[in-house]
């Protein structure tokens, strides 16, 4: 037996004009990979990479140069892949520098290890259908545009809204909340808000002590990371709870993660494989979270279905209820039809709805 990875680029299109603190997404270019056996090609695993502009520490100019460079490296290697050595592999094959490669190619073997079906992780949320709670995500944009967003994701069943803040006047999105509030109190809708960064240090407590009215569940990345110690204070004595996203880019040691998080205690970490390099990366995120009683919830980053449906199998091998960030399957015109879907604010894996891999024909 001797692997073989070759990739695809695929650009992705959104239905409508993402607002971002960091710019307006209008495409998203992804990169699957295919792990398969020379000797068997028709059973493969897939993965996915698919770093975020302005964000990934892969975000670069020569990305798929790089990439073209590891699959032809990890082709020369003649490797067998097993549950044994597939962390091996990652930490001595693949280049810590690229987390959206690390993570495709550790999604693509874990798929292949299961026979090539896109099932990483044969757990209740595949065998039998058991759902994940996810919150539904309201995008900026203009205040009517950002009321139309809520009231759709109330519509659609959601129980969970998080909102992006810090584009728009933050006199207007606080009026957004109150209209929210003032319909639904925080036993019937979960509140979050993701600032991306998007706070200044000199107001940011300011903000937050208005925002605390507003009975928010967390405010994701207040301020831009790396201004630990501010963070900390923050984290200290913050009227709102605070989840760490961003700050945790790029600390790949496990002694490095617990001592982030000792110095920091947020109340909350958010977990992206894409960005963090992986899914044992997340766990170890986990285990040190737990170790110091931090709450946790895993999130997409925009990935394709592929990308989408690695992540939330292995978000359902935890017994966490909180609500995850798992609700990215609806947002473009050309993703990769999937058993994946949503009801109710809940995704669901539902087998009758077979994989359509056909735009990746030259791939597959």
């Amino acid at each position: 037996m001797s692997l073989k990875a070759v990739f695809l680029k695929h650009t992705l299109d959104f239905k409508f004009e993402a607002g971002t603190s960091r710019g307006v997404l209008n495409h998203k270019d992804s990169y699957f990979i295919k792990i398969f056996d020379h000797e068997t090609p028709s059973i493969f695993g897939l993965g996915e990479c698919a770093p975020l502009k302005g964000l990934s520490l892969d975000d670069r100019p020569d990305f798929e140069l790089q990439l073209l460079s590891i699959c032809e490296n990890f082709n020369q290697l003649d490797l067998d892949v097993f549950p044994w050595n597939l962390s091996i592999i990652l930490d001595q094959i693949l280049d810590k520098q690229f987390p959206s490669i690390v993570f495709g190619f550790e999604t693509a073997m874990l798929d292949l290890l299961g026979g090539g079906q896109r099932v990483l992780f044969p757990n209740a949320f595949v065998k039998s259908r058991k759902p994940i709670n996810i919150n539904g995500l309201v995008w900026m944009g203009s205040k009517e545009n950002m009321l139309r967003q809520v009231e759709e994701k109330l519509e659609a069943g959601y129980k969970c809204i998080k909102m992006k803040v810090g584009a728009i006047d933050f006199k207007k999105e606080c009026e957004i909340l109150e209209f929210i509030r003032s319909r639904y109190t925080a036993d019937q809708i979960t509140l979050r808000v993701d600032a991306n960064g998007a706070f200044s240090v000199a107001e940011v407590f300011d903000k937050l002590q208005k925002l605390a009215q507003y009975d928010l569940h967390s405010i994701e990345q207040p301020i831009k990371q790396g201004n630990l110690d501010v963070m900390a204070e923050l984290c200290q004595n913050t009227p709102v709870p605070i989840a760490l996203d961003e700050e945790l880019i790029g600390t790949r040691e496990y002694t490095d993660k617990y001592k982030l998080l000792k110095k920091v205690m947020p109340q909350y970490i958010i977990l992206k494989p894409t960005l963090l390099g992986g899914l044992q990366q997340c766990r170890e995120w986990i285990e040190n979270a737990n170790r110091l009683k931090i709450g946790w919830w895993i999130t997409s980053a925009l990935e394709s279905n592929i990308g989408l449906n690695a992540i939330a199998q292995f978000s359902a091998e935890f017994s966490n209820t909180m609500p995850q960030g798992l609700g990215t399957g609806q947002l473009y015109h050309n993703n990769i039809t999937s058993p994946l879907e949503i009801k109710d604010g809940f995704l669901y894996h539902t087998p009758e709805n077979t994989w359509d891999l056909s735009p990746l024909a030259f791939l597959v």
